[in-house]
Parts: C-alpha cells; structure tokens; sequence
C-alpha cells in the first residue's frame, strides 16, 4: 500500500470512528443500534428550516402510503417503509431503483411542537412539517474587535 493509500485509509477510519462518537453524543444510548445498523436502503431526503418549521423531503416515489411509518424520539425523526417491485421480472438489463426496506433518520437541533406535525405524500415525496416548539428563538451574535495596543 502506498502511503497516499494508507493516508486515505487512515482518514476514514478517523471520520468512521468520529462518526460514531458524535452519534453516542448526540443520540440517547437506546437508540444506537437502530442508527448504526444497516436497514436497506437511504432514500434521498432533504431537511432545511424556516421561521416557523423544520420541513423533511423524503423522495419515495413508488411507496404505497400504507408502507410508510414516521415516528419522533428524543429528536430524532424516522421515516421507515417498504417500496415493493410489482412487476414479475425474468432477468435486469438495467436495474437502479432501489426495492425493499428503507430508512432514513433526521436529528433535529431544536425542539418541535408535536401535536401540530404534519405529514403530506405526494408526487413521490413525503413532506414532514415540523413545527419549532414555542420559546425557542435564534440568538444574534455580535463579533466583539479587540483594540490592538
């Protein structure tokens, strides 16, 4: 192995290991296994926040919404189902789509209003509203010059 090789190697092991650390730091200790165990599949999700929400965008096109389950604990936001292949296949030619169990898990930095979460499925993307709880507000920050003497 080369020593550019062995550098990379070594850095992902490092990020790997660091990973783990801010997940046992982050996330209650019941919940480990269930985020570090593979479970399928990742559909792509994206999470942004606006004044009044968190918003999650899973895209699942192809899930019935019968297969999809969303749960909220200690933060962290789990969106879990099945996309099934409906159709009786001989042999691939070319196969992308991704069939069978997935998850994703989305920790949130802030509190949510739990009654008021919403969840709307449509077009093949699951939008999950999550309010910002109430009392949780961002605080400025002002960037004091030291004088130089």
């Amino acid at each position: 192995m080369r020593d550019s090789e062995k550098w990379v190697a070594d850095e992902l092991q490092r990020m790997y290991l660091e990973m783990h650390r801010m997940i046992r730091q982050f996330v209650p200790r019941e919940h480990w296994n269930d985020m570090l165990q593979d479970t399928g599949w990742r559909p792509p999700t994206d999470v942004y926040d606006t004044d009044e929400a968190a918003v999650v965008k899973v895209e699942i096109a192809g899930v019935n919404q019968a297969d999809v389950r969303i749960s909220l604990a200690h933060r962290i936001l789990t969106v879990t189902g099945t996309r099934r292949d409906p159709a009786e296949k001989l042999t691939y030619q070319q196969m992308e789509i991704k069939y069978g169990a997935f998850r994703t898990d989305v920790f949130l930095p802030w509190p949510v209003n739990e009654k008021n979460i919403e969840a709307n499925y449509e077009d093949g993307l699951l939008v999950i509203v999550l309010p910002k709880a109430k009392g949780t507000h961002k605080v400025p920050i002002t960037v004091v010059e030291e004088n130089e003497e």
